[in-house]
């Protein structure tokens, strides 16, 4: 809720940061610094992306999760992850080795997130055909874009449905059906397989609920290489009953327009955070009209290219696309397939309202912050312009925010200071000494193995 602390699960390795800004740049929201060579989180910006994660040339930014361990405390251990993981394995591997691994590594119940997904369809396409739903309506299945928009683009909360995800979708079906069979709900150990670093955060610190359902969340990535160890080569078992509630729809959702073919005469699909910032923008000065449904993804290729994943982003979709092929519609599934109610699962999707939490650059007070973005507006007019990075802040706009925050000072731009080594105003020694203070005493030595260069970790 809005009281509680937001939780992020990334961080930054001292030993291992080079300080070369390939993460600074990449980041939409402006959440990195560079200071005395190593890079900072803003976490009042970050909205967990991942991006600089993605960046890194030298792994410097890690992932906390919870242990693979923590299943064992639950008589029923259940797995639930999205269909982009299947699309991880080689097509040697069938869906029935897949699930049987997951067994071998601990868990004794198998739940696809996707399902039953009519269920969640209709309780969306509710919302969306009510005449008093602000339009266009914003899913909330991308944590990332939900964290965007609750900081920067505050006024477009109450656009975000209030719906909760597919992984709660399952859990709620799957706690259904284990206590159909006789389970107690205390034996019962819920935990999902993420494909990305904001599904762990949100997790963590969840939007319109007040705890998550889930009891642990795991790295896609570790669990894809613990099956990899235990995957046998010939098939087993057949465990398709598992997959009876797994529809086309499902399997599609975590793809681009997987989600917003189904909602409105008018939707929208945009993947790529950065191509999301520059939407928003146009949506929050009111130059889109006429759309229903906005499908929002952080991801190039949505989840298929989630940060936590092993496979190539385009094969992921290509193998998904098939196997999609072989399944039913979401309507073709009978109720007595599903068996449990239907209207009661719809209930238990139903979020509180999601609160806005802008992020005040200049701070909340209103008179102080104009006067703030005043003076760092003059002090743009004598910046170079050249966003290079090289002062430690992304762009030369945020160099100005960060000095009139007394975060920086002037002379933390190197174009400055040259000039006033050619003006007299300072001897070459002492700007040289400033640059070194930014960027470390040993960074301008001769090192042909050194890290960062260009497309190196990509």
């Amino acid at each position: 809720m809005s009281g509680q602390p937001t939780y992020h699960a990334l961080n930054v390795d001292a030993t291992k940061c080079i300080g070369c800004t390939h993460c600074m740049k990449s980041c939409p929201s402006e959440a990195i610094r560079v200071i005395d060579g190593l890079a900072v989180i803003d976490y009042d910006r970050c909205v967990d992306c991942g991006q600089c994660h993605r960046a890194c040339p030298s792994k410097a930014f890690y992932v906390e999760q919870d242990d693979l361990t923590k299943i064992r405390a639950f008589k029923y251990r259940v797995i639930l992850f999205p269909s982009v993981m299947i699309g991880q394995f080689h097509e040697k591997y069938s869906e029935n080795q897949i699930y049987e691994g997951l067994k071998k590594v601990g868990f004794t119940h198998i739940f696809e997130v996707e399902q039953p997904m009519q269920v969640l369809i209709d309780s969306i396409n509710g919302i969306i055909e009510n005449k008093d739903t602000p339009k266009p309506v914003i899913s909330i299945y991308c944590p990332a874009i939900v964290r965007l928009i609750q900081g920067r683009y505050p006024s477009l909360t109450e656009n975000l449905i209030l719906r909760k995800t597919p992984h709660n979708l399952a859990a709620h079906f799957a706690i259904e059906q284990l206590m159909l069979e006789g389970a107690l709900r205390e034996e019962i150990g819920l935990f999902y397989a993420t494909p990305c670093i904001a599904k762990i955060a949100s997790v963590k610190s969840p939007v319109g609920e007040r705890e998550s359902i889930v009891d642990g969340i795991i790295n896609m990535n570790h669990l894809y290489n613990e099956v990899m160890k235990v995957i046998q080569e010939k098939n087993e078992t057949d465990n398709s009953e598992q997959r009876e509630n797994l529809s086309r729809e499902g399997i599609l959702w975590c793809l681009p327009r997987g989600e917003s073919s189904h909602f409105g005469s008018r939707s929208m699909a945009i993947d790529g955070i950065h191509n999301v910032v520059r939407f928003l923008e146009r949506l929050e000065n009111d130059q889109v009209h006429g759309i229903d449904f906005l499908e929002l993804r952080a991801c190039d290729q949505s989840c298929a290219g989630g940060i936590l994943l092993t496979g190539n982003r385009f094969m992921t979709v290509e193998r998904l696309e098939r196997r999609a092929s072989r399944y039913p519609s979401a309507k073709d599934i009978p109720d007595a397939v599903i068996r449990v109610d239907q209207e009661a699962l719809k209930q238990k999707l139903i979020l509180e309202p999601i609160n806005p939490k802008p992020h005040f650059t200049f701070g909340k007070d209103r008179i102080k912050a104009m006067e703030k973005m005043d003076r760092a507006q003059r002090i743009v007019c004598f910046l170079p312009g050249i966003d290079c990075g090289a002062c430690g802040a992304p762009n030369c706009h945020a160099l100005a925010e960060d000095m009139v925050n007394n975060k920086a000072k002037m002379s933390d731009c190197i174009f400055l200071q040259q000039k006033w080594v050619d003006e007299g105003q300072i001897k070459a020694k002492k700007a040289f000494l400033n640059v070194q203070k930014k960027w470390g005493t040993d960074r301008f030595k001769a090192d042909c193995n050194k890290r960062g260069r260009r497309n190196e970790g990509f």
